[in-house]
């Protein structure tokens, strides 16, 4: 295998370790912070466009409160955060179509339609009822020292505990349809259509990139947003980045892989993130309010029931899942009913808070100790708990021999 080959298998082709790419995820983020002033972030976009929807059918949201709040000027292609979530799109679809991961999957049964909206309604308005998802309210927004995003980070995971109980509920499996086989099928794999999906593939990537560089010279901050946001989607569809795998694997299967590589990807993003602040760019900081208690237990209750978050529905969708169409378009209506209820919310839920800035209540080094500190914390607990859930699943196991053992008839030699 020559050198493009074993390239392209490795890095194109084959899905990426999560460790590294969460990794590298904060990384970008850290630098998309630095150069631009503002958080890599999604669901602020997709109110926007529920907004742009309404606009379609005849009602006009300018004037509401909330998209006053997080602007509404322009089309996706004249706002930052609209060329970030087109180029996440484009890295996602280009990424699929490297590894031929583009495949019309349905599943029809009305039971998976109802989790995927209803969870994506109830993901989408608890989203922006605190300010932001897994990325601004969460990934992001705790490296930028905003106490509202610890008040999220801690609600939703126990929003997504309680969502996995009621998802494993009977109520939500569907009949299994088992098929008796001979013998495994095999992989089978269309070469023409592999190349000249590689082919288009990387054309779509050029495209973005080629956008993107031309941008810089009349409007660096777009070419900026185009750019990261392709990279973004490149690395959460070759790693299959999902928030919600990271906290729904901690209850249902004990899996920590994701879940530490997101502290991880934190921990690295912070100090960088600490860098930029120090050098007079502003974090964004948001109101350390019930609304991001609530926010959170909404959202993570929501992308459990869904079956996935803002980024694992972006990169499931273009890949052909129908599942997360409905997902991402409860998303989009739960964030859209949020807005217009804003006004209805917010005094009873954020005003007369403060934002509170870990980095101006303890001090610049004090705020940078006490993050780390409780990110330890987090780690340090998904590691005990990791630890708890295999013990007991282990005990149960030998348990049940034992008792299997203990009921078995003796037969009696007589």
């Amino acid at each position: 295998m020559n050198p493009w080959q074993t390239f392209k298998q490795q890095y194109l082709i084959k899905f990426w370790n999560p460790v590294p790419a969460v990794i590298a995820a904060g990384i970008l983020a850290t630098y998309y912070f630095g150069i631009t002033g503002t958080l890599w972030a999604v669901t602020g976009e997709f109110t926007r466009w529920g907004g742009h929807a309404l606009q379609i059918v005849g009602i006009d949201p300018s004037d509401w409160t909330y998209f006053k709040m997080i602007g509404f000027q322009g089309s996706p292609l004249d706002r930052t955060d609209g060329l970030l979530l087109i180029g996440m799109f484009g890295g996602c679809i280009a990424s699929a179509l490297w590894a031929n991961n583009i495949k019309y999957r349905n599943s029809p049964h009305k039971i998976r339609i109802f989790q995927a909206l209803v969870g994506g309604v109830i993901a989408g308005f608890g989203a922006r009822l605190a300010m932001g998802c897994n990325l601004a309210a969460f990934f992001t927004g705790i490296p930028q020292f905003s106490l509202h995003a610890w008040f999220f980070a801690i609600t939703t995971a126990v929003g997504s505990y309680l969502g996995a109980k009621v998802a494993l509920h009977p109520i939500f499996r569907i009949p299994l349809n088992l098929k008796k086989v001979t013998a495994q099928a095999p992989l089978k794999q269309n070469p023409a259509q592999v190349k000249n999906r590689f082919i288009l593939g990387s054309s779509i990537f050029m495209l973005l990139a080629i956008i993107g560089i031309v941008l810089l010279f009349f409007k660096p901050m777009f070419g900026i947003a185009l750019l990261f946001g392709t990279a973004f989607g490149l690395l959460i569809e070759r790693a299959q980045i999902c928030f919600t795998s990271a906290f729904r694997d901690l209850w249902v299967t004990g899996r920590t892989h994701m879940a530490k590589a997101i502290i991880i990807g934190m921990m690295v993003s912070t100090i960088g993130t600490f860098a930029f602040i120090e050098a007079g760019i502003a974090p964004k900081i948001f109101w350390a309010a019930p609304n991001a208690l609530l926010g959170g237990l909404l959202f993570g209750f929501g992308i459990v029931l869904a079956g996935g978050c803002e980024t694992g529905w972006m990169y499931r969708a273009v890949e052909g899942q129908v599942h997360y169409w409905w997902v991402g378009l409860g998303n989009i209506i739960g964030a859209t009913v949020l807005a217009y209820y804003w006004d209805d919310l917010s005094p009873y839920l954020v005003a007369d808070f403060e934002k509170i800035n870990l980095l101006q209540k303890a001090g610049p080094y004090g705020g940078l100790i006490i993050n780390y500190a409780l990110m330890m914390a987090c780690l340090a607990l998904v590691l005990w708990w990791e630890h708890r859930f295999f013990k007991k699943r282990q005990a149960a196991k030998t348990q049940a021999t034992v008792n299997a053992s203990v009921q078995r008839p003796i037969n009696v030699i007589s």
